[in-house]
């Protein structure tokens, strides 16, 4: 451990010498501000409700705690913590961590999450674990079959517990908590805290430690370490100005969030026909597929991922650069949990909005909720762009002078000069490497169009028409409603969760949007706001409901 450094050290917290060797080894100096406040109160016993963003390393301020409380090489089979988290990806990342901190102290820990054999999870809860990493619903399935105890919990944790909650689950929580000792202790993790959120915390936590842990500025005259920028870009013109947008950006790598599926496929064959190596990220998707997408995102073989946030949520990729919304997010918390993907451990990050002209209102309620200000710009022109392709190939150039594996090319300038103008025969060169870079010409003009306002309304934004083919304007409450058949109901093991998450995690829509559920045998009934109920119905035929494919239609009655 570093002893000569000014700041707090993870010693000096309390944690046993096993854990301090572990991260000494992984090259851990100091805690951050969450680790700093969240680890003594879990040790302690306290029950805690933490508020910090994704990133601010939230895992280690409570995996550190219950492993300083593991007996070492313990014998139980049993498990003593259960932590519970939204998807399969954040579970793997969560149980790679307790691995790594608990290896001396022989830690067993299981990740339990669908779309993985349940038999081999089975055999391994038989034959004993101390912590259960898991997504709510396999968690509930495994402890109705009676294959999950959780008698002996001492520890739960709800890791991303505002997503879970978006996701439909807070049933399943419920279900799952009540099941624990009442005398456990639960810590409770969120990047953000909706009402409904505060009640479950009211529910299932006793005189809990609050902590909120703030965005960390940005030192007096150096730059935010997120970029946030936003381009008001016609609908139509939205695939031609993200391509010139990522030109102009050259990112390491980017994620490019989109509202459907379908919208994600799309945009991936279009990218690709760019010359980006895009891959697509999506509910419809077995895990085996996706599995092998985030293995070429992480081994450089693709450098964009286009994705639904369902689909998405829970990844964590060390060399993201970008974060792109293609539309703006009907919900600011989404946005906040986006950008909180880039500009982790000092690193800079770039979140970038398209936003069209009418969306002026939602952008501005994301930066009062961000608490950030997005700088709103045009899109790049054709001559910005050619500008930007020249400054790749100075760049390329001049690491290439720097270098020294130049002599065996002398030779050829030597020939060419003697027939050449050197100057000539340098200008040969320097477009030969121009087009190496992709220095190909864009003649495509994209329009340049600023927001509308309300005054505007109704008239479209200026030299773009009416604005017709614009997606509807959600309800205000008690606006008109829409009820959706569903062809799946109790026998099918439907309930209201699981339509609410299809729903969410398939379109804008938030759970308060939806209204009355109704489970019948063999359907269901949701009440949904009218102008939203075309765009549902498209995203639930096109989406599994409990791993099962359903009829789905405005309701007849």
């Amino acid at each position: 451990m570093n002893t000569d450094q000014d700041g707090p050290t993870f010693a000096e917290l309390g944690l046993r010498p096993e854990l301090l060797q572990a991260l000494t080894t992984l090259g851990y100096e100091e805690p951050t501000p969450i680790q700093l406040e969240a680890i003594p109160l879990v040790i302690e016993g306290r029950d805690l409700l933490g508020q910090a963003a994704t990133g601010t390393g939230k895992t280690a301020a409570f995996s550190l705690p219950v492993l300083e409380h593991l007996e070492a090489h313990r014998a139980g089979r049993s498990p003593i913590a259960l932590v519970l988290v939204p998807t399969r990806e954040l579970a793997v990342q969560v149980s790679e961590a307790f691995h790594r901190y608990g290896k001396d102290l022989g830690a067993r820990v299981l990740p339990v999450y669908g779309g993985a054999p349940i038999v081999r999870q089975l055999r391994s809860l038989e034959a004993g674990v101390d912590v259960v990493v898991a997504t709510p619903g396999r968690a509930l399935d495994l402890l109705n079959r009676g294959s999950l105890r959780l008698d002996e919990i001492a520890t739960v944790v709800l890791d991303e517990a505002d997503e879970m909650l978006d996701m439909g689950f807070a049933e399943d929580l419920d279900a799952i908590l009540d099941a624990t000792p009442e005398q456990r202790q639960t810590v409770l993790f969120s990047a953000t805290m909706p009402r409904r959120l505060d009640a479950l915390a009211r529910r299932h936590l006793r005189d809990p430690a609050r902590i909120t842990i703030a965005k960390e500025q940005a030192p007096a005259g150096e730059a935010p370490r997120v970029r946030q920028t936003a381009y008001v870009v016609p609908r139509a013109a939205k695939p031609a100005a993200l391509g010139r947008i990522l030109d102009i950006e050259a990112p390491t790598a980017a994620i490019v969030f989109c509202r459907t599926r379908e919208e994600v496929d799309t945009l991936t064959e279009t990218l690709n026909g760019r010359g980006y190596r895009a891959e697509p990220l999506h509910g419809g998707m077995s895990q085996e597929q996706r599995d092998k997408v985030m293995g070429r995102l992480r081994s450089g073989t693709a450098d964009l991922l286009v994705a639904t946030d369902v689909a998405a949520r829970g990844l964590d990729i060390e060399q993201l650069t970008h974060v792109v919304n293609y539309d703006v997010p009907s919900a600011p918390e989404s946005y906040v949990h986006r950008i909180g993907r880039v500009g982790r451990a000092g690193r800079e990050g770039v979140a970038i909005t398209l936003a069209e002209p009418r969306e002026h209102r939602q952008l501005k309620t994301i930066e009062k909720v961000a608490g950030a200000t997005i700088s709103v710009q045009t899109v790049p022109t054709v001559a910005d762009l050619r500008a930007r392709r020249l400054d790749l190939t100075r760049a390329a150039l001049r690491e290439s002078l720097l270098g020294d594996e130049l002599d065996r090319f002398r030779v050829v300038v030597e020939t060419l000069a003697d027939e050449f103008d050197l100057m000539e025969v340098a200008l040969a060169a320097v477009k030969l490497a121009h087009e190496a870079v992709g220095g190909t010409d864009d003649d495509e003009e994209i329009p340049q169009v600023g927001f509308r306002t309300d005054r505007d309304a109704g008239r479209g934004p200026a030299g773009q028409g009416s604005g017709r083919g614009e997606r509807p304007a959600r309800r205000a409450p008690g606006g008109p409603t829409a009820r959706l058949f569903v062809g799946l109901g109790r026998e099918a093991g439907i309930r209201p969760g699981d339509l609410v998450g299809a729903i969410t995690g398939e379109t804008e829509l938030r759970g308060k949007d939806i209204g009355s559920i109704e489970i019948h045998q063999r359907f269901a009934l949701v009440e949904i706001p009218e102008p939203a109920a075309d765009e549902v119905v498209q995203a639930l035929r096109a989406t599994m409901i409990k791993g099962r494919k359903a009829t789905i239609r405005r309701d007849r009655a």
